[in-house]
């Protein structure tokens, strides 16, 4: 199955020169989600996790089923003043101003290995962030999983070695 035939392409949003990917076509055809989800599924499994983290809000449609298949915890990244808990934040530069996110503090245990999923690697700046709360709280980050990836970004290059695994390229 190609999954690029299940995005649908939007040119000039959410501003003119932007060609947005949008994932919402692949997430409501349900053999096509499953395709996605059995295929990063796939390479999660070899990576032996212990839990899942995922930005809001697309990282949750990703990352909480994997962690449902592989029987492992999944920790959302919210948006600063999200989560109703003790946090840890991190604040990081977006291409509109400066952003924060969020983890509670108790949601990953020093030493526990992490897997980060998202829908998108475009510049790698929210993923980036989300490493760092991650790390912050003792997690080791052993990869990162996206849906698409925008390779013409250059991601990959603001993660340093991490491991990046990507199923639709851009």
């Amino acid at each position: 199955m190609n999954l690029k035939d299940y995005i649908r392409i939007i040119p000039d949003f959410p501003q003119p020169g932007i060609v947005f990917k949008d994932i919402t076509t692949l997430l409501k055809d349900g053999i096509a989600y499953k395709e996605a989800i059995d295929a990063m599924v796939e390479h999660a499994e070899k990576l032996n996790i212990d839990l899942i983290a995922g930005p809001e809000a697309r990282g949750f449609v990703i990352g909480a089923p994997i962690a449902y298949a592989l029987g492992v915890g999944f920790v959302p990244i919210r948006k600063s003043g999200k989560l109703p808990a003790e946090t840890v934040t991190v604040e990081y530069e977006k291409e509109y101003g400066i952003d924060v996110l969020a983890i509670h503090q108790d949601a990953i245990k020093p030493g526990q290995k992490v897997l980060v999923c998202d829908d998108l690697l475009a510049t790698g700046g929210t993923i980036k962030s989300t490493v760092e709360l991650v790390k912050k709280l003792g997690g080791d980050v052993v990869g990162t999983a996206f849906l698409i990836e925008l390779t013409y970004l250059e991601g990959r290059k603001n993660l340093g070695d991490l491991d990046v695994f990507s199923l639709v390229k851009y």
